[in-house]
């Protein structure tokens, strides 16, 4: 019974699935004459019997019968009003217009059928299936119709079915796979996106990122740079006032797969750009600059000046102008990666000097005393005076020597 019911609603969403695209089409392609009509609703007119012998087995879409029978009767008027007439011409105006606005509600109709259809799958699947790839599936495909945009009937859809709980038990679940548990993850993030208004309070609330961190994977540690960049200092606070630094440093201090290094730098830097006074300091007393040192030294590392003047075509960079604060983000992400490549801890010290010089949050003495800070731990970290020099070259520190030797020549 249920793999017969399954099988007609499989039939039902393919069935939808076309009435959507054409009336999406429709809606895309006004239409004015004959043949207008005949390209454009020729999907539509074709699906009609078999569209209504699917959709009256389901009482929900009752309202969507209706339309496509209202659609009928429209296109039945604009057939007969095709004379050349003053009033033929305002006619068929006024009848396309109306054809316009049922494709739209058509396409209303079917995505809300669609929405509560993949919802209703999803909480199944997460409760009864026992297939890991069909899990991962469900949950790609809802992440793909969440990070469309927000739509408030599918708000209320997932929060009646209370997806976001059932989310974050399967995220701090050790008994769960890491790939369903991270992939729950990517989800909280995306539901975040689609309204920060209803969803970040239950991130701050529940037990999202202490289970991110205590995971301590490279996908996990992805997810939580993402948050931290969509909530910002309160996101940063609640990390630090649960006494996650240390957490997150030892990741990045202690682990031998770069992959979790680099997110976990990744993390520490969106943390010093949403700068607060408790959170920079216990990086610093983790260790952090001392780390860092370590790792521009290494293979990875190296100066990020010297990389950025030749493009991947042996080329010199090209600048791109932006229209917005965010594209220009985007761009210099984007830009970044492609620079540092295998060497993602390429002046990783100036990096995060850089994000406190640019971030927010801190006041400009207390930037200054970080970065005082940060210069005496680099001074002691370096191997010799020659290390330092060059990664103090590299960032906003040097301005901080300049002036010290300043301040140096006057007696107060």
């Amino acid at each position: 019974m249920d793999e017969a019911r399954n099988q007609d609603n499989q039939h039902a969403l393919r069935v939808l699935e076309v009435l959507k695209k054409a009336s999406k089409d429709l809606q895309n392609k006004p239409i004015f004459t004959r043949s207008d009509s005949e390209t454009a609703i020729k999907a539509l007119i074709e699906l009609d019997t078999e569209a209504l012998r699917v959709l009256s087995t389901d009482p929900t879409l009752f309202n969507l019968s209706t339309l496509l029978c209202n659609l009928n009767t429209l296109v039945e008027n604009l057939e007969k009003s095709q004379g050349y007439g003053l009033q033929s011409l305002l006619r068929r105006q006024l009848t396309n217009y109306k054809i316009t606005q049922v494709a739209k509600s058509i396409e209303t109709e079917i995505q809300a059928w669609i929405d509560r259809d993949q919802v209703k799958k999803l909480v199944e699947t997460l409760e009864e299936s026992v297939d890991e790839d069909e899990k991962v599936k469900a949950l790609v495909d809802f992440e793909t119709r969440v990070s469309q945009g927000f739509n408030r009937d599918l708000q209320d859809l997932i929060l009646k079915a209370k997806i976001f709980s059932m989310l974050e038990f399967i995220l701090c679940d050790s008994t769960c796979s890491k790939p369903i548990r991270e992939r729950s993850g990517l989800v909280i993030a995306a539901l975040v996106r689609f309204n920060k208004d209803v969803f970040v309070g239950l991130v701050l609330m529940g037990r999202t990122i202490r289970a991110l961190i205590s995971m301590a994977s490279a996908r996990s540690l992805q997810v939580l740079s993402s948050l931290i960049k969509l909530i910002k200092s309160p996101l940063v606070d609640e990390i630090e006032s649960n006494g996650e630094i240390p957490k997150i440093m030892s990741l990045l201090m202690g682990s031998e797969d770069l992959s979790i290094q680099v997110m976990a730098m990744e993390c520490v830097l969106e943390i010093g750009y949403f700068e607060r006074k408790e959170a920079v300091e216990a990086m610093l007393e983790e260790g952090l600059i001392e780390k860092l040192v370590e790792l521009q030294r290494s293979e990875h590392g190296g100066d990020l000046a010297e990389m950025e003047q030749f493009d991947e075509n042996g080329n010199g960079g090209t600048h791109v102008e932006t229209e917005s604060k965010m594209e220009m983000e985007m761009e210099m992400e984007s830009e970044e990666r492609k620079i540092t490549g295998n060497h993602p801890f390429a002046s990783c010290v100036a990096r995060f000097a850089i994000q406190l010089e640019v971030g927010e949050g801190l006041g400009q003495g207390e930037r200054r005393a970080f970065k005082l800070e940060i210069l005496r731990r680099l001074r002691e970290a370096s191997v010799s005076d020659a290390e330092a020099a060059t990664i103090v070259a590299e960032g906003p520190l040097v301005y901080v020597v300049i002036v010290d030797r300043a301040l140096s020549r006057f007696e107060f």
